[in-house]
């Protein structure tokens, strides 16, 4: 199992590289691809299944033991990460190249694509921070060439914000990193839990705030998000879709893991998490409840959904963070599937404004099941995953007394089926208007051009369609099974809230 463990970031970088050297050769490039990345879902499977019936597993690359190897870990939570993040991986690239445009007029879409692939892998895998930077660096270079693909104007410009935010971020978390290495002398998450106890609390508080900020950025966690809605929706579908099922998750993930192994409930002052989350959910629906254009309401939604994880996290109890660990993976897949189906939208229609759309469900009715079903999902309409998510948190929340988030929880959730119904009421129901602008007439879309009696008939190239509705599938079926996936839910989280199991696979691991 050691040996399989650095596959998923491994396996990515050469097939980047090997498709690289491969040049122009466009179906070559796709075969490569499609190929590492079912791997790369396979291995993942496989170790999720071995971390929970034997515990966490980890290997220090080049035999370097801890704190001074890298360090790569898996138990429930980061295993549980990888097989969501690999399939929504697997499932974009898919409608990417079914996508007309999307890949097939940039020759590095496939390379890049794959760094991204294996920064991800690496966030989720890394036992220390620094390595977590390296990580989410990888996945941060690869964003900025996938974020301006096209070159539009409007593309470069928002790429700008999101670079030069980035950047930022970046310079602060190495501060960070330096300010935690000088307090404990180590980097290593394993050490770190058994250190920074024993600190003063200003400086376990000062740390946790800090790289609470850095993560927060990533994470578009108020009231450090406004970077968000004005990058994702001018990229290509596939592109946001990626980007919003998994860019922002990354930033929870590390959130969670740093809050919860090395610096527990008592470190961040007060009810600080609480507030962050209550003010991220509301400022989230309240910015979607104010757009005109299907894929800025779907970004603002990004930013109040994580809210959600964040609250289950400031409850700091198991069911709150067995919930915030189920309401990733909802996340996840409805985000991605929403943003797909977002690009099915404005592939059939020729505009994501929802002045320039209407009749979809008459003439795509194929698109408007696809986007109902996790529309009324992302809402928490029963018996779709969104429910058995957000049931799951204000459960938590109600056993823990929290009135204020659990009512804010609520109200978001109904400010967010209104905005969900803006778009049904836009896009599939209002009546076409016949001097609504063409696909043709709309800056950055690419016209719409009839290639079969299934595009005909549906409304979209068969290669964007299946994956779409494979994932709608798989959000439904979430909901459906939404007992089982609690249950394993709940053993990450005894995990997270009793790290020694952690700890111990890192201080025993060898090569």
């Amino acid at each position: 199992m050691k040996n399989l463990l650095p596959l998923p970031v491994i396996l990515p970088l050469l097939g980047a590289a090997v498709s690289i050297l491969v040049g122009r050769w466009g179906s070559a490039q796709r075969v490569i691809s499609l190929g590492v990345l079912s791997a790369v879902t396979a291995i993942s499977v496989v170790i999720l299944i071995h971390v929970d019936r034997h515990g966490p597993v980890a290997v220090q690359a080049g035999g370097w033991d801890a704190p001074l190897g890298i360090t790569l870990v898996a138990d429930r939570l980061s295993a549980l990460m990888l097989v969501v993040a690999s399939a929504m991986l697997l499932a974009v690239l898919v409608y990417a190249i079914g996508q007309p445009g999307a890949e097939r007029h940039h020759v590095g879409f496939q390379s890049i694509y794959l760094v991204l692939a294996g920064g991800v892998s690496a966030a989720f895998l890394t036992g220390d921070l620094f390595n977590l930077f390296v990580a989410i660096e990888m996945m941060l270079t690869a964003s900025y060439v996938l974020i301006t693909l096209g070159g539009r104007l409007e593309q470069v410009r928002s790429g700008m914000t999101y670079v030069v935010i980035s950047l930022l971020a970046s310079v602060l978390f190495l501060t960070a990193l330096a300010y935690t290495y000088a307090a404990t002398g180590t980097i290593n998450l394993a050490r770190l839990s058994e250190i920074v106890p024993t600190l003063s609390p200003g400086t376990r508080s000062a740390l946790a705030v800090l790289l609470l900020v850095v993560f927060g950025i990533k994470a578009a966690l108020f009231p450090l998000y406004f970077w968000l809605p004005d990058s994702y929706p001018t990229a290509p579908s596939p592109v946001t879709a990626i980007f919003a099922g998994l860019l922002t998750k990354v930033g929870v993930y590390a959130i969670i893991r740093t809050q919860t192994l090395v610096f527990g409930p008592d470190a961040l002052p007060g009810d600080l998490l609480m507030f962050v989350a209550g003010a991220t959910m509301v400022i989230g629906v309240l910015g979607a409840v104010a757009q005109d254009d299907i894929k800025r309401i779907l970004s603002f939604h990004i930013v109040s959904q994580i809210g959600y994880m964040v609250m289950g996290l400031a409850l700091f109890t198991l069911a709150g963070l067995a919930g915030a660990i189920f309401y990733i993976v909802h996340h996840i897949v409805v985000k991605t599937t929403l943003f797909l189906t977002g690009g099915l939208i404005e592939h059939r229609g020729g505009s994501s404004r929802l002045d320039r759309l209407g009749g979809m469900v008459s003439t795509a009715p194929v698109v408007a099941v696809l986007f109902l079903l996790p529309a009324l999902s992302l809402a928490g309409i029963p018996p779709l995953s969104g429910f058995a998510a957000k049931f799951s948190l204000l459960d938590a929340a109600t056993q823990s007394g929290a009135w204020v988030i659990l009512g804010t929880g609520v109200v978001v959730s109904l400010l967010t089926l209104f905005s969900m119904t803006k778009i049904w009421s836009g896009a599939f129901w209002a009546p076409a208007d016949k001097h609504r602008p063409s696909a043709a007439a709309s800056p950055g879309v690419t016209p719409r051009v009839t290639v079969g009696p299934f595009e005909e008939k549906v409304g979209a190239p068969a290669l964007m369609v299946a994956p779409t509705a494979l994932l709608v599938l798989a959000a439904v079926l979430i909901g459906v099974f939404g007992g089982p996936i609690y249950d394993f839910a709940t053993r990450a989280a005894e995990n997270l809230l009793e790290p020694a199991a952690y700890v111990d696979t890192v201080r025993n691991a060898t090569r």
